[in-house]
């Protein structure tokens, strides 16, 4: 797939000596939804600032569709919308003011109907005429979504942009993400809500200490790091697990009710069929089985305890 966004050695140390990014290397396809995740002070706000040219790198080259950050920076800036984490708005403009001049800003020739459909879209139209300082912290955030969507950007970065948001704007939030995706905008996200990657990313990348711990299609790492559990529901109560049944890494309910084996997503279905033999050698019977999958957030904790 043809990356839209391509990073090649990558780093930035600032003035104090901090080494915020080491050797970064990434590409970001086009049209897809790739989410950026690491605790915080991992890098993700400082790739993003680079990348949108509010923060020179120290080494290392970036293309964005195929223009250079640095010496062509007016046609790379123009390609971009970004939703920083911070509420920066001018608090004495009008929200229809504020979005209007974002446009200008990037030369693009007025489109009332446009900015009209972004408002209505983000149900700010009736707020279109409000200061900005009058508006929630929601509604704020909706206003930041507005601007950088206002000179209609090919690629659009959203920094941690339901921090502070409510579930309903949230969800509606990520409807006009689909939506964006759907016309052909690339989407980079950040966030600490980590099922919301889950649910709308294409692919993950991990970034901790300012490297990249790896890259991955959502679907393809939950299911090479993903792990299963499947819970029997004993018909008669154990003491303990039995001696023949120790290489299965059985653990027993306190109340001894239920045996839990946990698996890797990668192992065949053999492994659950000799269990299910075994546990049936050992005369142990039970009633009902459930099988439970390792969520995102589960595999992505996980990984940075490796790591650290």
């Amino acid at each position: 797939m043809e990356p839209v966004i391509s990073i090649s050695k990558l780093s930035k140390t600032y003035a104090s000596g901090f080494e915020a990014l080491k050797n970064i290397n990434l590409d970001i396809h086009r049209g897809e939804i790739f989410a950026l995740l690491g605790p915080n002070g991992a890098g993700k706000t400082t790739l993003i600032n680079i990348i949108c040219g509010i923060v020179n790198p120290s080494r290392g080259a970036i293309l964005v569709d195929g223009h250079d950050i640095i010496s062509e920076y007016r046609a790379t800036r123009s390609l971009i919308g970004l939703v920083p984490q911070e509420l920066t708005t001018d608090s004495f403009e009008t929200v229809w003011a504020t979005c209007t001049f974002s446009r200008g800003l990037f030369g693009k020739p007025r489109n009332p109907e446009y900015i009209e459909m972004i408002l209505r879209t983000l149900s700010l139209w009736d707020k279109k005429d409000d200061k900005i300082m009058t508006l929630s912290g929601g509604m704020k955030r909706r206003v930041m979504i507005a601007k950088a969507l206002s000179h209609e950007p090919q690629i659009l970065f959203l920094d941690e942009p339901t921090a502070g948001v409510d579930v309903e704007l949230r969800r509606e939030m990520w409807q006009m993400v689909r939506s964006l995706r759907e016309s052909g905008a690339t989407i980079i996200l950040t966030t600490h809500y980590i099922n919301e990657a889950e649910e709308m990313a294409d692919r993950i990348g991990v970034i901790l200490g300012g490297e990249i711990l790896l890259v991955e299609d959502k679907n393809e790492l939950m299911r090479k790091l993903g792990k299963k559990q499947l819970t029997l529901q004993l018909h008669d109560k154990l003491d303990e697990v039995p001696v023949e049944l120790t290489d299965y890494g059985l653990k027993l309910t306190p109340d001894g009710n239920e045996l839990v084996y946990t698996y890797d997503t990668q192992a065949g279905r053999m492994d659950i069929a000799a269990l299910l033999a075994g546990l049936d050698e050992a005369g142990i019977k039970f009633k009902d089985l459930q099988t439970k999958q390792s969520s995102l957030e589960e595999i992505f904790v996980d990984l940075l305890k490796e790591r650290q």
